[in-house]
C-alpha cells in the first residue's frame, strides 16, 4: 500500500485526486489550512484517508507530518493560485508558494522523502508564442502567480540536483469541471445557462485558451506519479486544444436549449483594465509517450460532464 501526502488536500484538485488514490487502496494525508465538503466526504467513504490542518508556510506543521507519516510521496497542490491573486495579494502569493514549497522540499530532505509531484500552470510562459505550445516553450511569466511556479520548478531542480530529490511538474490550464470555486468561464456561463439567467459579456469570443476537465487532470496526475522513471521533469497535462469563448458558448446553448448567453468580440480581462494575454494549446504529446496520457474529455464531453452533475447534485437536494 503506498502512502501519500497532498498538500493542499482539501481543495478542488487535491480532494479529487485523494479520492482516487483511495479507491484503489494507497494511504493518504491531505493536509491544508482547512477541511471542506469535498475531503470530508472522501474521508467518510475511506477509512485510508485522513485530514490534518497546517500551513505550508509554518515549517513545525509540514516537518510534523512529513515527520510522523513517512509518505512515499509527496503531491504538492498547496498554492495560492491565479492571476487575480498575483494583483491583489503579490507578497502573500510569493511567500506562500514559494517559501511554503520550499518548507515542503526541506521537510522531503530531512525525512528521506524523495519524489514531489508539483501542480504548476501555463501561467509559467506568459505570452504564447505561437497558437500550441510545448513544455520547451520560453517561460517568461507576468505576474506573481506564475513567476513564483516558475520559482518552485527551479528550486525542485536545485534540490533534485543537490539532494537527489524527484521533482516533477504537472503543467496544466484553466481546470473545470463540477465543484470549481472559482467564478471563471466555462462555470459562470454553465452556471448562468442552468439557472435560466442572461449572461451578456462586451468581450471574449475570440479568446482561445485550452480547458481542462479535472477527470482528466487526475488521470494524468496520477500517471505521472505512478510512472517509475521520468526522462522530463515537466509535462502539460491539458486537453491539447483551444476552444475559443464563442465556441463554448455555442455548445452552452445547445446542451442547454434556451441559454441566453452572448460575448462581444475580442479578448478578455482577466480583472478590469488587464487584458488576457496570448494563450493557446498545450501540446500532450509528450505526457502521451512517456506515461499514456489521454484526455476522455473534448471541452463539449466535459461541459457535458458538468452539467450531468449540476443536474443529478439538483435531485438529490
Amino acid at each position: 500500500m503506498a502512502r501519500h501526502l497532498i498538500t493542499g488536500g482539501s481543495g478542488f484538485v487535491g480532494a479529487e485526486v485523494a479520492a482516487t488514490l483511495a479507491a484503489r487502496g494507497d494511504q493518504v494525508v491531505a493536509f491544508d489550512l482547512r477541511s471542506s465538503p469535498r475531503i470530508e466526504s472522501v474521508i467518510a467513504s475511506y477509512p485510508n484517508v485522513s485530514f490534518v490542518a497546517g500551513e505550508i508556510v509554518e515549517w513545525a506543521g509540514i516537518a510534523s507530518v512529513m515527520q510522523e507519516f513517512r509518505p512515499d510521496a509527496v503531491l504538492h497542490f498547496a498554492a495560492v493560485v491565479g492571476v487575480r491573486a498575483s494583483l491583489d495579494i503579490p507578497m502573500q502569493t510569493m511567500r506562500v508558494n514559494v517559501e511554503g514549497s520550499l518548507n515542503v522540499m526541506e521537510a522531503m530532505r530531512l525525512f528521506g522523502v524523495r519524489r514531489m509531484v508539483h501542480m504548476s500552470s501555463e501561467e509559467t510562459y506568459g505570452h504564447f508564442e505561437s497558437d500550441r505550445i510545448t513544455e520547451d516553450h520560453p517561460q517568461h511569466p507576468l505576474m506573481a502567480y506564475g513567476i513564483s511556479k516558475v520559482a518552485v520548478e527551479q528550486f525542485g531542480r536545485s534540490y533534485a540536483e543537490l539532494y537527489g530529490l524527484e521533482c516533477l511538474n504537472v503543467r496544466t490550464c484553466w481546470v473545470y469541471g463540477p465543484g470549481l470555486p472559482r467564478p471563471r468561464v466555462p462555470k459562470t456561463l454553465i452556471d448562468a445557462a442552468v439557472a435560466g439567467e442572461p449572461l451578456h459579456l462586451d468581450a471574449g469570443a475570440d479568446f482561445s485558451v485550452d480547458h481542462t476537465y479535472i477527470d482528466d487532470l487526475v488521470d494524468g496526475t496520477i500517471r505521472i506519479l505512478d510512472h517509475p522513471n521520468h526522462p522530463y521533469d515537466a509535462y502539460h497535462i491539458a486537453s491539447g486544444m483551444a476552444p475559443s469563448l464563442a465556441d463554448i458558448v455555442d455548445i452552452i446553448r445547445e446542451l442547454v436549449p434556451g441559454a441566453d448567453l452572448s460575448l462581444g468580440p475580442g479578448t478578455i480581462e482577466f480583472v478590469p483594465g488587464v487584458k488576457a494575454w496570448r494563450k493557446g494549446a498545450l501540446d500532450i504529446s509528450r505526457a502521451a509517450e512517456v506515461v499514456g496520457y489521454r484526455p476522455r474529455y473534448d471541452i463539449r464531453a466535459g461541459i457535458a460532464a458538468t452539467l450531468a452533475a449540476q443536474s443529478d447534485r439538483g435531485k438529490r437536494e
